[in-house]
């Protein structure tokens, strides 16, 4: 039998305060004011004692893994090359995850970890040079940057560093790459002049520190140096021989233009701005995506793939809207099987739209995807009785169908909004229906099935017979043990893009922030995530109210733990109430004192993204 949510949360049930929601103002976010106590005995929860083994379990396998495939400079042990299918961006995503491990209440070796790794990678790739690849002959990064490709692999590459500001703000080396790297595509690095002021445009698919492509792209480009595909490596795509690898990217050569996966770029500048809230960084972000969205616009609602270097859409694609590498119409032959393959890219580049939203809560980034749903829903046609909805487009009309509604990126889509009418256009999901109060198993089932995958993983490692001369930087990449969705889930109520995401109906992903209803710090350690002992349940979120519980699974220690709105500040939690007693907050975290064994229930009245978003620890504001 199911339990009932308040004998699952084994906290006493309070009545949620109604708190009028008072106008949005965006303003910095203020710091932790109040200290409110909790006393109340609680007996340990189920999905308490997993989080905590499951934090410890994380840290654990994460340890050996690096032990395993990185040596004493953070390097990577591979067999180190340039290319889309297996090159830099691989090497460094075997670490993804781990700063989310380490911000949610990981060991401080984990963040030791991906920290060498990341310093190590750069120095990695500095030095890597390939011999056909002109552009990367010097190095495949220069500025610590890669020198040239596409978005979705430089989203892939940075998917640690986009985190890295969570449980390092002030790194000095973090703040100088987030501002430099940021330069490189707002027009302040003359040797990567990407960005185009006037139209509002970056100017190549392929872009990067040594600037963009501006002629058609080989097979050479995208492939990388010859090297022996099939014979001493696993390739991923199945590929045989070096040759199949570079006629992959026989028809990869419309780069010229923008296109939409250029808004991952977006998340450089948001890095720049949390850390002093400098305003050109936020100007040029909403600048740029709101160009894209005057460009949906009017092209009847669809994203275009191709915007040309005159700012006029499709015109670096022979006038096709829907033209260019990974646009609605690119379906290149895959020479492993000989048939084509549908590869837009254009529905993944959601991020950009959620990076403005988070700077300003306004719907209007949100709509633009409402409207592209709703524009490629009226293509429905019914086959054998089922509904199907097309995902691509060329001269032919529209192709690429799929079974039912469209509804890609719905579900993040009403995670933003929290509106009735965005989460009747979702699907369902058992994360989803536990915040509806109709799936209470499902904290400790899916803190279960994490804690499943670590030991799968490590069981993985051990058994791996892979070397460094026989293994390419993308081959322990699924075996990566850190498994934080339903850490992310429980306890910061965040949504967890990445690769694989959170749900099937969430973009593919490299490259996100933190985009989360809560967070916590460790007041006494000074540091992110919860502090030893505690463990934190997110079990319902409204537009205007968050309910969690927390509990201090010590006997004999009391502990502090400051718990913020938002990944970054940017939601105002006016009052807290617990234990009967409401209490007034007012500002963007505050901190709770637990005593040995003692937890609570506390329903939170938010007014959310009303605040800049910040990397600043609350005690540094």
């Amino acid at each position: 039998m199911s339990a009932s949510r308040r004998s699952f949360l084994g906290g006493t049930a309070v009545a949620a305060l109604a708190v009028a929601v008072a106008p949005k103002a965006r303003a910095q976010a203020r710091a932790a004011t109040a200290s409110l106590t909790v006393s109340t005995p609680m007996p340990a929860p189920g999905w308490a004692l997993l989080q905590r083994q499951l934090l410890a379990d994380n840290a654990e396998a994460c340890a050996a893994f690096y032990a395993r495939y990185f040596d004493e400079r953070g390097y990577f042990l591979c067999f180190e090359r340039w290319g889309a299918n297996d090159g830099p961006d691989d090497a460094i995503e075997n670490v993804n995850n781990w700063p989310l491990l380490h911000a949610l209440g990981g060991a401080d070796r984990v963040k030791a970890m991906y920290t060498q790794a990341w310093e190590g990678h750069l120095k990695q790739y500095t030095a890597a040079k390939t011999t056909e690849v002109a552009i990367a002959r010097e190095g495949m990064f220069f500025k610590e940057f890669n020198v040239q490709l596409d978005w979705q692999h430089h989203a892939e590459e940075l998917t640690m560093f986009n985190v890295q500001g969570l449980s390092d703000p002030n790194n000095p080396r973090f703040a100088d790459r987030a501002r430099r790297f940021s330069a490189l595509y707002m027009g302040e690095d003359a040797d990567a002049p990407n960005y185009d002021p006037q139209h509002k445009i970056i100017k190549s698919l392929m872009n990067g520190s040594r600037g963009p492509m501006l002629r058609k792209a080989t097979a050479l480009d995208w492939a990388g140096d010859p090297f022996e595909a099939g014979h001493r490596f696993f390739m991923e795509h199945g590929e045989t021989t070096y040759e199949q690898t570079l006629h992959h990217y026989d028809e990869y050569t419309d780069v010229v233009g923008d296109h939409p996966l250029n808004l991952f770029s977006t998340t450089l500048a948001l890095n720049a701005y949390m850390l002093a809230q400098e305003p050109k960084y936020r100007d040029w972000l909403l600048g740029y995506v709101d160009a894209w969205i005057e460009r949906a616009k009017a092209n009847d609602d669809l994203l275009p793939s191709n915007v040309g270097l005159d700012g006029v859409i499709g015109s670096s694609a022979d006038g096709k809207w829907w033209g260019g590498t990974y646009g609605w119409g690119f379906s290149p032959v895959n020479p492993v099987t000989g048939k084509r393959e549908d590869r837009s890219r254009v529905l993944r580049t959601i991020l950009g739209f959620f990076n403005a939203y988070l700077l300003t809560g306004d719907d209007k980034y949100l709509d633009v995807w409402r409207k592209q749903a709703d524009r490629l829903n009226r293509e429905k046609r019914t086959v054998d009785g089922k509904v199907q909805t097309p995902t691509m487009y060329n001269a032919d009309g529209w192709y690429g169908w799929k079974d039912g509604l469209h509804q890609l990126n719905s579900l993040d889509i009403w995670w933003f909004s929290m509106k009735p009418s965005d989460r009747a256009r979702a699907p369902d999901h058992p994360w989803v229906a536990f915040l509806e109060g109709r799936n209470p198993d499902f904290p400790e089932t899916a803190l279960r099935k994490d804690l499943a995958r670590v030991a799968e993983m490590a069981k993985a490692e051990r058994e791996d017979t892979t070397t460094p001369d026989t293994r390419l930087a993308d081959a322990r990449l699924e075996f990566n043990p850190a498994s934080v969705s339903s850490l992310m889930q429980t306890m910061m109520g965040a949504l967890h893009i990445g690769r694989p995401p959170w749900g099937p109906t969430t973009a593919n992903a490299g490259g996100s922030p933190l985009y989360a209803r809560l967070r916590y710090f460790d007041a006494e350690a000074r540091r992110a995530g919860v502090p030893e002992d505690v463990a934190a349940l997110i079990d319902s979120m409204t537009a205007d109210e968050t309910a969690v519980t927390l509990v201090n699974l010590s006997p004999t220690q009391s502990r502090e733990v400051i718990i913020q709105g938002g990944g970054y500040g940017e939601h105002t939690i006016k009052t807290a109430t617990f234990d009967g007693k409401t209490q007034a907050v007012n500002a963007s975290a505050f901190t709770l004192k637990l005593a040995p064994g003692a937890g609570t229930r506390v329903v939170l009245a938010m007014d959310r993204y009303v605040n800049q978003p910040t990397l600043n620890f609350p005690w540094d504001r």
